[in-house]
């Protein structure tokens, strides 16, 4: 069951090749020459960043899709700045009983620039298997009693 859609040029070059990863415990959709904010990271502003775990990846031609990871796969990203989320307020109370907490939190983020999705393609996929060295099991020796 495929479906298939004929689209606009237009439209389908901004979805060209885009790639769904894992990072920082969440799964983001990537695309080349776009920014996400994602937790902070410890890295330095312009630092080089590559992501291995890649779950789906989508280029002109054809779609893959992990198991769970797509094996040779990378995104390269370029870290922007770090900043922070807006604040949210958290309230806490219980009722009855003259007890309130309001308390503020804001989230460290990284910025980054995706600079490229990449998969680096094995030459040889089925030739390179090894052959399985079989053991002999060796005899036992027997036990002497002196």
């Amino acid at each position: 069951m495929t479906n298939s859609k004929n689209s606009s040029s237009n439209s389908s070059k901004s979805n060209e090749l885009y790639a769904i990863a894992e990072t920082s415990g969440q799964q983001f959709w990537f695309e080349v020459d776009r920014y996400y904010d994602i937790d902070r990271l410890n890295a330095k502003e312009k630092d080089k960043i590559t992501l291995e775990k890649v779950l789906l990846l989508k280029d002109k031609n054809s779609i893959t899709i992990g198991q769970p990871y797509i094996k040779d796969a990378k995104i390269e990203l370029e870290v922007v700045s770090h900043k922070r989320d807006k604040k949210i307020l958290v309230y806490k109370m219980r009722p009855k009983k003259k007890t309130r907490r309001k308390m503020g939190h804001r989230q460290e983020l990284t910025r980054v620039m995706v600079k490229s999705i990449s998969v680096v393609q094995s030459s040889s996929k089925s030739s390179s298997k090894k052959e399985a060295v079989k053991k002999e099991p060796k005899p036992k020796s027997e036990k002497s009693t002196n």
